[in-house]
């Protein structure tokens, strides 16, 4: 190398893991993270607060898109949305907490691999519909949860949408990660197609499920056991 690589940068990556494990808002450490990057990297204060200006200008579109998701799902939440996909999942005899999220991680991967990542998410999907439903097949099967049993459920369904949606969109070819790999590979004179790198994420997609899938599996036991109640089924009515 003809020049010495400055590895102070990196910094910023110490400030995002300090942040998130300290459990400080993810927005401040975001900035902050950031800045630090910025002022390791020789930059002065104004150039950085540009920098951090562009980035909201060009991920804009983001806020208007949330700021239209709430108020609709909050709306079918009022209208008995949470409800009836409690009351629908309890009318399946052989539906499952672990089985129901399963299958939404096998529709979610598939779907982001097609490029449909709008399909799912946490505000319009997993509150109003997936956390729900998982809630009322567990009820189902074993009676009313717990507040610890709930919140260890919920967060399990927002985990499944997270992970079906970042393994499966990096199958798609079109997807920005891809695109980015394709771009850096090609400066370095490393020929790679897009395509290329996106069949080769279908490997790491396939693990990640197998491996959230087989964690699924073992939820509803870990529930039982760190409540130290016994598997109990109610009574099916005919």
């Amino acid at each position: 190398m003809d020049q010495a690589v400055n590895l102070w940068p990196l910094l910023g990556i110490a400030v995002v893991v300090a942040g998130f494990l300290l459990r400080f808002n993810p927005l401040l450490v975001v900035c902050a993270a950031g800045i630090v990057t910025g002022l390791a990297a020789g930059m002065m204060p104004l150039a950085i607060l540009a920098k951090l200006g562009q980035g909201f200008m060009k991920t804009r579109n983001l806020t208007l898109i949330l700021l239209l998701v709430l108020p609709v799902a909050g709306l079918m939440e009022r209208h008995g949305l949470r409800e009836q996909a409690r009351d629908w999942i309890q009318g399946i005899r052989n539906a499952t907490a672990s089985r129901l999220l399963i299958a939404y991680l096998l529709v979610r991967e598939l779907s982001a691999a097609l490029g449909l990542t709008g399909l799912g998410g946490h505000p319009q999907m997993v509150r109003p519909i997936l956390a729900p439903m998982t809630e009322g097949a567990w009820e189902k099967q074993h009676g009313e949860l717990n507040p610890a049993q709930q919140q260890q459920l919920r967060a399990m369904c927002a985990a499944t949408d997270n992970v079906g949606l970042f393994f499966g969109e990096d199958i798609f070819v079109a997807f920005g990660a891809v695109i980015l790999m394709h771009t850096f590979l090609q400066e370095n004179g490393v020929a790679a197609e897009p395509l290329h790198i996106a069949l080769w994420g279908i490997p790491t997609a396939l693990f990640a499920f197998i491996i959230h899938a087989a964690r699924l599996m073992r939820l509803e036991h870990q529930l039982l056991r760190r409540s130290g109640a016994a598997p109990r089924l109610k009574e099916q009515h005919a």
